[in-house]
């Protein structure tokens, strides 16, 4: 299934595509969140025919297709060409960093930078997200712990992740830069989360063209890693880093303006559409 979450910010409801077609799940859970990622709740929704439910009318704004998101980890460095073009060495372990969950907008939201942002870029990124508690697992059976996958910019800004002492996350959790969706995708759709093709655009030109194949740590191995470390809940999200063409890989170095537009593709998990705009 693909599950979505529409309607104005902080009010969204829970539906599902029926083909092109917008369908209400309103009747049946509340939202779709940790709650209701279960494999049990899954299946229930799975047995329901689309056709009877209510069709959406109009064309409503789509939320982030997890509400209320527990923890939002993302893993850096973790494609091998991306490691390259940083001329960075290849990680013994996942890179974590957390990203605020202040930063999570729907899929088509826009992307502002923040005041002072001269070096704000973008990363194409798949979200695993976590459909039941989760506790020293193993890569044989980490997978069996997600309830889908979705696509997700990891938005950074490179100054303020680099030069403003600490850690990555001052740069990576600005609000609005954690577009995610546009659907949460069932975890029996995807057949190997390690064979998708993903591709980032800025105004119609290819900036990231990649495969989860060239993954250092596979979605398996994050989920193995992570859970040794602290307990995963149902609804947490995990954005498990990006291919190489980022701004700040490229020579020169190239960053957002206002203006600009991001499309972002990973096959079988839909599009973004994001403008770039600024804070006041």
């Amino acid at each position: 299934m693909k599950l979505v979450r529409y309607g104005d910010t902080g009010h969204e409801k829970p539906g599902l595509m029926d083909g092109d077609t917008l369908r209400d799940l309103s009747g049946h859970i509340d939202d779709i969140h940790g709650a209701t990622l279960d494999d049990a709740t899954v299946d229930k929704l799975r047995a329901i025919d689309p056709a009877t439910l209510p069709a959406v009318d109009g064309n409503p704004r789509i939320g982030p297709c997890v509400g209320n998101i527990g923890k939002f980890l993302c893993i850096g460095l973790n494609y091998s060409d991306h490691a390259a073009e940083q001329g960075l060495p290849i990680p013994e372990h996942p890179i974590l960093f957390f990203k605020a969950n202040s930063a999570i907008v729907g899929p088509n939201d826009d992307v502002v930078m923040p005041r002072g942002s001269r070096r704000t870029d973008w990363e194409v990124e798949l979200g695993a997200v976590i459909g039941k508690t989760c506790k020293y697992v193993s890569k044989a059976d980490a997978l069996d712990y997600v309830a889908g996958y979705c696509i997700i910019n990891d938005v950074s800004e490179r100054e303020f992740q680099q030069n403003l002492t600490g850690q990555w996350t001052k740069g990576k959790s600005c609000d609005t830069f954690g577009p995610t969706g546009p659907y949460l995708v069932t975890r029996d759709e995807i057949e190997d989360p390690q064979a998708l093709d993903m591709s980032l655009s800025v105004n119609g030109q290819r900036m990231q063209t990649g495969n989860t194949a060239t993954m250092i740590f596979s979605v398996a191995e994050i989920i193995e890693h992570l859970s040794q470390l602290f307990t995963l809940h149902p609804g947490d999200v995990i954005s498990t880093g990006t291919p190489p063409g980022v701004g700040d890989g490229m020579n020169p170095k190239t960053y957002l303006k206002v203006g600009d537009v991001m499309e972002l593709d990973i096959a079988g998990l839909g599009t973004q559409r994001q403008e770039v705009k600024q804070d006041a």
